[in-house]
């Protein structure tokens, strides 16, 4: 396939650039526990500072992949499935979703939600970043909201966007992993004080696996 078709592929969704997938146990929020089938993609410009896959941001570093290919191996593994980035709506996700479906996958998304929502999904968490905020349409369907907090000022930001989502969102707060000794307890005094938090772990980190 020359260069061009693969460009308009990427372009229509119907080959994304795949950084990774792997089949582990989800570490964080709502799901955390339980066994699930990632899906990486390459490509992110919202440039967390604190970001721990950073080596997802240059899409170009990372082989379009065509979406047949990549949920026939997702399901060998699980019909959970999670897609992840990087910032997978950076890319048109109808396509992945309509297969994945097709397939009777569950399907959920972890996204900043700082681009246009495409695709169906089956569970939405929105992890808004204050560098680049979600778009309006996000906040109403998204089924948790789970906030990474790096310093006291973060407590503010959460709040601001628990403002905005859905009555029915799940809300979490979540150490970033380097600052975890600080702001845990800073965050376990947060959520007694306001209990319609929750607190999420990177439980994943704590197991050692993906």
């Amino acid at each position: 396939m020359i260069k061009e078709d693969i460009n308009v592929d990427v372009e229509k969704g119907t080959m994304l650039p795949l950084m990774e997938a792997f089949y582990t146990i989800q570490g964080e929020g709502f799901h955390k526990g339980t066994a699930a089938y990632f899906i990486r993609i390459g490509g992110c410009d919202v440039g967390c500072h604190w970001c721990d896959v950073k080596e997802s941001w240059n899409a170009k570093l990372h082989p379009p992949t065509a979406i047949d290919d990549i949920v026939e191996e997702a399901i060998k593994h699980n019909k959970t499935v999670v897609v992840t980035g990087g910032e997978p709506l950076t890319w048109n996700m109808e396509p992945l979703t309509n297969l994945l479906e097709e397939k009777g996958c569950q399907i959920h998304i972890e996204t900043s939600g700082a681009y246009k929502l495409t695709g169906t999904w089956d569970w939405i968490c929105l992890s808004p970043k204050k560098i680049k905020l979600p778009t309006d349409e996000i906040y109403e369907v998204a089924n948790e909201l789970k906030v990474i907090v790096f310093n006291k000022d973060d407590l503010k930001f959460a709040e601001e966007q628990a403002a905005k989502v859905n009555k029915d969102c799940i809300l979490y707060l979540q150490p970033e992993w380097s600052k975890r000794d600080k702001m845990m307890p800073l965050i376990v005094d947060y959520v007694m004080k306001n209990p319609k938090w929750k607190v999420s772990l990177q439980t994943h980190k704590y197991l050692n696996i993906p």
